[in-house]
């Protein structure tokens, strides 16, 4: 890790704590904890170039934990990050990475940021071994605290037992492992992660995202993801910032974005005398003066061969009674009756009827054709 006796800048504070990480065997002879203050801020930040605006007066202030950055592809999250990186000045405004100006400081925050590019730019020919060693040792690590370190990381991603052979011959998920080692060797205060579950299968994405939790919740260190899969951030994160053609579309806590709402989500299964479960269940409600939500009150998020999910508006206690009373009366089963919950994908529905809205398809679609830069 490399360390810094002086001051950092104001406003970033930090108390240092002699720590020792857990699954990390090598020492550390002290870690920054982050406390109450932003690790990222943002003012006015904009990037032009002659064809394109890629960021747009983008202000945001990202506080310490794991914050998740969506946008579609040419929403300016890459451009974003590079610029926090100290490799891209930006056209005008400013931003500070722990409490370092980007502008002058480069060469210091990336002392202490670990980044995890979203491309393959791994060498074939090397081990992993080799290569997260040869990246502590361009952090500033000494020969023998480099080794440690690079067995430590590559056992806390999972890659001990093939740090010897050749990154030519990973799979794609073992490939984004060693990316994620090479971020994490040196000790960094911050990590910049670049849609780290890109072109990994859904038990890969479930595994890179339970790293991405350790990486805060056991090491104390803050991150910064990037991704355009709305459910992983959901999951993952305890701060969402959403952008869209460089220009900020909202920021805030997860639990913000997926708050209980006063909407029961019900399912039921078919019976015999009732083939359509749901359809019989919605007309007892109706009947029984319950006000449904949307369309028919239908949500087609069911579970296969279940039915679809009915929406229902809970006025009270009472709702409760009546759907239950009303699912027992009809001699069906009850799969689920819970609140619903909102989800950040509404967060662009909510936006659709604005002039300056992105449409819900745009963000959520890798390759909207803009170049990223």
């Amino acid at each position: 890790m490399v360390l810094d006796e002086g001051p950092l800048r104001v406003p970033y504070n930090s108390s240092l704590t002699p720590i020792q990480p857990s699954g990390l065997t090598t020492a550390v002879v002290r870690a920054t904890t982050v406390v109450s203050v932003n690790v990222i801020a943002a003012e006015g930040l904009s990037k032009r170039f002659p064809r394109v605006t890629a960021l747009d007066r983008l202000s945001l202030d990202i506080g310490p934990g794991v914050t998740g950055l969506v946008g579609a592809n040419g929403a300016g999250k890459s451009t974003l990050i590079k610029i926090l990186l100290g490799l891209s000045p930006a056209t005008e405004g400013r931003a500070a990475v722990l409490g370092l100006d980007v502008s002058t400081s480069g060469p210091a925050i990336r002392e202490r940021v670990g980044y995890m590019p979203e491309h393959d730019c791994l060498p074939p020919d090397v081990s992993a071994t080799e290569f997260v060693v040869h990246m502590a040792r361009m952090s500033g690590l000494p020969p023998t605290a480099a080794r440690e370190r690079t067995a430590d990381t590559l056992r806390h991603v999972g890659l001990y037992e093939e740090r010897y052979r050749p990154i030519g011959g990973y799979s794609t998920g073992m490939k984004q492992r060693v990316k994620l080692a090479q971020a994490l060797v040196h000790d960094p205060q911050l990590v910049l992660l670049d849609e780290p579950t890109n072109g990994l299968d859904p038990v890969g994405r479930d595994e890179m995202l339970g790293l991405i939790r350790r990486i805060h919740s056991d090491f104390g260190i803050s991150v910064l993801v990037t991704s355009h899969l709305l459910g992983e951030l959901e999951r993952t994160c305890d701060h969402v910032v959403v952008i869209d053609g460089g220009r900020l579309l909202r920021s805030s806590s997860t639990s913000d974005f997926t708050q209980t709402t006063t909407t029961l989500a019900v399912e039921v299964t078919d019976s015999d005398a009732h083939p359509d479960g749901t359809g019989a269940l919605r007309r007892s409600l109706t009947e029984a003066g319950v006000k449904l939500v949307g369309l028919d009150g239908l949500d087609t998020e069911g579970l296969p061969g279940a039915g679809h999910i009915l929406l229902v508006e809970a006025t009270g206690e009472e709702t409760y009674d009546l759907v239950r009373d009303s699912v027992a009366g009809l001699g069906l089963g009850l799969v689920r009756m819970e609140q619903r919950r909102h989800h950040i994908a509404e967060v662009f529905r909510s936006d659709e009827a604005r002039p300056a809205a992105v449409p819900a398809g745009a963000v959520l679609q890798k390759g909207s054709g803009r170049d990223e830069h």
